[in-house]
């Protein structure tokens, strides 16, 4: 349910602070907000809105500093009616005008939205890529950010291991090289992925 809210004593004695302009496509509420001293209200609708509009009362006594709730009833409407709403406040002291406008239900766009059909279900992953199209994808990446200067000292680093390790036949120098290889091997395969 839609409401209107008014309110009542906010810049001063008697105030009403209301919006210009009101619509609902069925009852409503007005929230009559005092931010003040107790005081009576008077609602009354226009010829043109008392068809298809009414309250149980129309006077209303709101206590201090106290919101009190009109419920508006709305008639069948087969087509919009428009109208003003009258609030006074301080036994005439005070009017305000409030716009409204009271359409059918039918007119009234609906709340609800339409889900695609393609939203229910999850989104299809693609495939996971070979190894062979993973490495070549690695190696692009590499020359991408610019490894290929490291790519190269290292593999000159390893051959020179190599070259070292072979040359002095030490097991000792071969495992130290195959440690190295290892971890450099890792290093750059984390690298470029």
């Amino acid at each position: 349910m839609s409401t209107l809210s008014v309110e009542l004593n906010g810049d001063a004695v008697h105030s009403i602070r209301a919006p210009d302009r009101f619509e609902s496509t069925g009852p409503f509420a007005v929230a009559l907000e005092n931010a003040g001293r107790s005081t009576h209200v008077h609602l009354h609708f226009d010829d043109d809105l008392d068809r298809v509009v009414s309250v149980a009362e129309t006077n209303h006594f709101v206590e201090d500093e106290a919101t009190r709730r009109v419920h508006v009833s709305v008639g069948d409407v087969t087509e919009p009616a428009h109208g003003k709403l009258k609030i006074v406040t301080g036994y005439g002291s005070e009017t305000q005008y409030v716009d409204l406008r009271i359409d059918s239900p039918e007119d009234a766009t609906p709340d609800e939205v339409t889900v695609d059909e393609a939203f229910t279900k999850p989104p299809e992953r693609p495939p996971e890529p070979a190894p062979s199209q993973r490495a070549a994808n690695a190696v692009d990446r590499l020359i991408e950010r610019g490894g290929v200067a490291g790519a190269i000292a290292a593999f000159l680093a390893l051959a020179a291991g190599v070259a070292v390790a072979l040359a002095l036949d030490s097991a000792v120098v071969s495992v130290v090289v195959a440690v190295v290889l290892t971890v450099s091997l890792g290093a750059a395969l984390l690298a470029a992925w």
